[in-house]
């Protein structure tokens, strides 16, 4: 079984065979973890922490029209007495104070982006009439950027591994990524072991809530996008009645997500693949828009990942560009849909050439920030079971069965969603800031999910099976590739801007179909060059 795990090339069919398996036994074994009271304001047994003061100010000479403050808020929320944690808070103030109806908080995907860069930059795209009636809000969360930017591994450490990572990897590959994960949970120990315990998404919520109360409000407004949506799902969860409208992106099924992760993962690795697999696809027909593949393009992909291992692009930083670093890009500019394809054809093509490329740019220090936070976070609110047999197999078969993206990116090092289990299972840190109550949102006002049928981040049937969970949700599609909608669809983004305004849902089963086609080459678009680190609301078309 180690040896199928260790050459992802072998059959397709034995690695889906095994994880469906092994994760059906993992189902079945699976405790249901103790409810918390949703709605609590603190943990039984102890007192509510001080309310924070923000003292807004200038944003770092910045005359964009936001204000910045800290907020002090528990390091452990079992302890509001105990040791603080400060956290970074943006705002800019409702343009109509006359008809403000309250404060909206933008917050991003990852976990890693930054909350405070995300709502400064997406601002503009806000239409005048929520930017006229909200306070637009957003915040680092502990452990992000200027709220204690988490470290495990340093650049250096970081640069090793993707370095010497391959697109195509080689017997020895699942043990050398079970290896990595375990110095990776090790580094973040040694280096931020006082502030990894505190940095799940239930501590990040309550969080939220003492920033509501500094703001003076009753209740918060909500946008939050892939990761942002579990934070949104967990807050409704413990606050539901502090909810008064509230919209999750590109949206997790929250119990697989933090209870059973492999079976998430086998979904995420399944939807990654699908939606590269489609573009690749698209080359095959159009060949004079893509530009990549003679017609074979599938073909034409695995020999460029074999040859950039054999033989690697030196890039004008010094380090080398492998079959590994194009997976790794690729993984994150296929989200940005159909408009970027004819893009992302001229990328590979340029790859092919040995010529400078997005594709072909190495994960950076900046990246490295991200994928810190992305990992350590995931690994306080996941619970992967700890079993090393289990890992290896299930990590090597999830591999084996995303055969164009999946090897590479789930049997090399600590970096994205596909590839925790490898860390998170060999975790040694405590979790107490992991959210382990019901998921209902009993006496929320109603949520919106939205859903994208392509999505190669946040499979849809996650949005299908949040929607199912809450008991006010309510779906809204949006029938197109890439990850998220707001602003991806005009229809998506209309209702969306209703609701958040007046709270009028879109009918039951609504379906939007109006997705950007493939960009004609030539003219860029806000797709173009999308990575880990950059995350913004786009401007609609």
């Amino acid at each position: 079984m180690t040896r199928l795990a260790d050459d992802p090339r072998r059959r397709v069919v034995w690695g889906i065979s095994l994880v469906l398996i092994a994760v059906t036994a993992l189902l079945a074994g699976v405790p249901t973890p103790a409810g918390a009271a949703a709605g609590a304001a603190a943990p039984a047994g102890v007192g509510a922490p001080p309310i924070p003061v923000l003292s807004w100010g200038p944003c770092d000479g910045s005359e964009d029209g936001f204000e910045c403050a800290t907020a002090q808020v528990p390091l452990d929320h079992r302890r509001p007495a105990g040791p603080t944690l400060a956290l970074a808070v943006t705002r800019r103030p409702a343009t109509d104070p006359a008809h403000r109806t309250g404060v909206l908080v933008l917050h991003p995907g990852g976990p890693g982006n930054s909350g405070v860069n995300f709502a400064r930059s997406s601002y503009e795209a806000l239409p005048a009439s929520l930017r006229g009636a909200f306070d637009v809000v957003g915040y680092d969360m502990r452990g992000v950027a200027r709220s204690g930017q988490v470290e495990c591994w340093n650049d250096e450490e970081y640069a090793a591994a993707v370095d010497g990572a391959r697109g195509v990897p080689g017997p020895g590959a699942l043990k050398e990524a079970v290896r990595q994960g375990a110095d990776f949970a090790a580094a973040c120990q040694e280096r931020s072991g006082d502030l990894v315990p505190f940095i799940g998404t239930g501590s990040n919520a309550r969080d939220l809530d003492l920033l509501r109360q500094a703001l003076g409000e009753e209740t918060l407004s909500f946008y939050g996008r892939s990761f942002g949506s579990y934070v949104g799902t967990v807050y409704a969860a413990q606050f539901p009645r502090r909810v008064r409208a509230m919209v999750l992106d590109g949206a997790y099924d929250p119990r697989r997500y933090a209870d059973v992760p492999y079976a998430y993962d086998a979904g995420q690795f399944a939807a990654l693949d699908a939606a590269v697999g489609r573009f690749l696809d698209w080359c095959g027909r159009d060949l004079v828009a893509c530009g990549f593949g003679d017609g074979r393009p599938r073909q034409a992909f695995e020999e460029l990942k074999r040859n950039l291992d054999a033989d690697p692009v030196i890039t004008a930083s010094g380090r080398p560009a492998t079959g590994y670093t194009l997976a790794y890009r690729l993984m994150f500019n296929i989200n940005a849909g159909k408009e970027i394809w004819p893009y992302l054809g001229q990328a590979l093509r340029s790859a092919q050439a040995r010529q400078s490329s997005f594709l072909l740019s190495p994960p950076s220090p900046a990246s490295f920030d991200f994928l810190n936070v992305n990992m350590a976070v995931e690994c306080a609110d996941r619970l992967y079971p700890s079993s090393r047999p289990l890992l290896g197999a299930l990590v090597g078969a999830e591999a084996a069965s995303a055969p164009l993206l999946g090897p590479p990116i789930g049997l090399g090092p600590p970096t994205y969603d596909h590839n925790h289990a490898p860390t998170c299972a060999q975790w040694s840190a405590e979790r107490p800031s992991r959210f382990q109550g019901s998921y209902r949102a009993a006496g929320s006002a109603p949520i919106l999910v939205l859903g994208t049928t392509g999505d190669p981040d946040t499979p849809y049937q996650d949005a299908v099976a949040l929607a199912g969970t809450l008991d006010s949700g309510r779906l809204l599609t949006f029938a197109a590739e890439g990850h998220t909608a707001y602003h991806r669809s005009a229809c998506v983004s209309a209702l969306v801007d209703d609701y958040l305004a007046t709270l009028a849902l879109p009918a039951r089963g609504t379906v939007c179909a109006d997705e950007a086609p493939p960009e004609p080459f030539g003219r860029r678009t806000a797709g173009i060059e999308v990575d880990e680190t950059r995350d913004v609301i786009p401007v609609l078309r």
